[in-house]
């Protein structure tokens, strides 16, 4: 105590300096969010879409924008922040349609982006649908949880490649890994809600690096950490810290599935490669509210899931409890409720008041994880417009 007191006249100042930062960013960069306008598109899938989740990768390409805070002043004086998009699919009743928010800035990039490989589809601005629930816990009941990534971020999960769609089978041989989700979406009834949500941006080298002050790190590091771990290799010099008798290096025996998992994550990150933050509700009237939809919300992301390279698992928010007495009168609950529907409506992740540490994924598994289903899945309230577009025929009259 004695110490903290003489050292009063540094230590204080000090600490004040970085309460005020803290706050002021946080200021700034409200008034830049309450500044931006925002919109929300919806895509209109037509009866058929041959193309693989390839296409949409190259969608993903083309929305890995990093600009907008390039600089220190941008970032802590104007409060500017990297684009984010939200990519989302809703299930209302069974009616399933798939919506893309972003700011009004981005408009145009991303209709561009989706039209250049997909011509057939329509994509119109749309009211935000999260906004026609009246969040009443007195008439509705709500489910919702964040997912996080089991290993480290270079680990991938498995993408549309596993399953053979890159090489663009014919139609009816096709495993789409969406095709459970759309079933699943599709099978609520009336009165009932299904979302998902994919925050994304672009992926910069911000973690800590841990034993260093202000060392930054990111995922391509992290994943050669994780080969040298693997390799037994010395990360300085990249030789085998093992050696013989003799004083010569013993080069790793590795097993076949092992060889598989360096080469799944040197091939991961080849890839552009983005931070993303996942979240999922369930939600219908009181009456209505079915809890083995939660079940099937968690069962139709495994259909990602790799059991030697990585799982999603829930995260935070609903977190059950054994005993009625840990929660009395559901406080606990009814609060988490109100905090994952308000962060899911106001698309918050990677700031504040929902800022959640995200994990990062490249462009070939955001693509297996969002793209726009084609004709091999077949449930009937997927939302698709009813006629092909083309082109007028050339000879026409004027």
């Amino acid at each position: 105590f004695s110490v903290l007191v003489t050292f009063a006249p540094i230590w204080v100042p000090l600490f004040l300096l970085y309460f005020f930062w803290f706050f002021w960013v946080l200021y700034v960069r409200a008034n830049f969010f309450k500044k931006q306008d925002y919109t929300v598109l919806v895509v209109k899938l037509p009866r058929e879409i041959l193309k693989s989740p390839l296409a949409m990768e190259s969608v993903f390409m083309g929305l890995h924008q990093s600009g907008g805070e390039a600089t220190w002043f941008d970032r802590s004086i104007l409060g500017k922040t990297r684009t984010s998009f939200s990519l989302e699919i809703a299930s209302i009743e069974g009616e399933i349609r798939f919506f893309i928010r972003t700011r009004a800035f981005w408009k145009e990039v991303v209709e561009s982006q989706i039209y250049a490989q997909y011509p057939e589809v329509e994509v119109v601005e749309a009211e935000d649908y999260t906004k026609m629930v009246d969040f009443d816990l007195k008439n509705i009941a709500v489910w919702g949880c964040d997912f996080k990534l089991k290993k480290p971020d270079p680990y991938p999960i498995k993408t549309y490649v596993d399953y053979g769609l890159d090489k663009d089978p014919k139609e009816e041989f096709k495993v789409d890994p969406m095709a459970p989700m759309i079933e699943h979406f599709g099978s609520i009834g009336k009165g009932e809600q299904l979302w998902i949500q994919f925050m994304i941006r672009v992926n910069k080298d911000e973690k800590k690096k841990l034993g260093t002050l202000f060392g930054k790190t990111g995922w391509k590091d992290e994943a050669q950490d994780e080969v040298n771990k693997l390799m037994k290799r010395d990360p300085k010099t990249k030789s085998s810290k093992e050696l013989s008798p003799a004083g010569f290096q013993i080069m790793p025996n590795l097993s076949k599935g092992e060889q598989e998992i360096i080469s799944a994550i040197e091939r991961s990150i080849t890839k552009l490669g983005f931070d993303v933050g996942m979240r999922g509700i369930y939600l219908a009237e009181k009456d209505k509210f079915r809890p083995v939809n939660i079940v099937g919300l968690l069962g139709v992301i495994k259909q990602f899931n790799s059991n030697t390279l990585n799982q999603f698992s829930p995260a935070r928010y609903m977190i059950p409890f054994n005993y009625a007495w840990q929660d009395y009168k559901n406080t606990l609950q009814n609060r988490a409720r109100r905090r994952v529907f308000d962060a899911y409506r106001r698309r918050s992740y990677f700031h504040y008041p929902y800022k959640t540490p995200p994990f990062v994924l490249n462009t070939e598994e955001l693509a297996t994880m969002y793209h726009f289903p084609g004709s091999n899945v077949k449930t009937p309230t997927i939302s698709r417009v009813p006629s092909k577009k083309s082109e007028a025929p050339s000879d026409l009259p004027i």
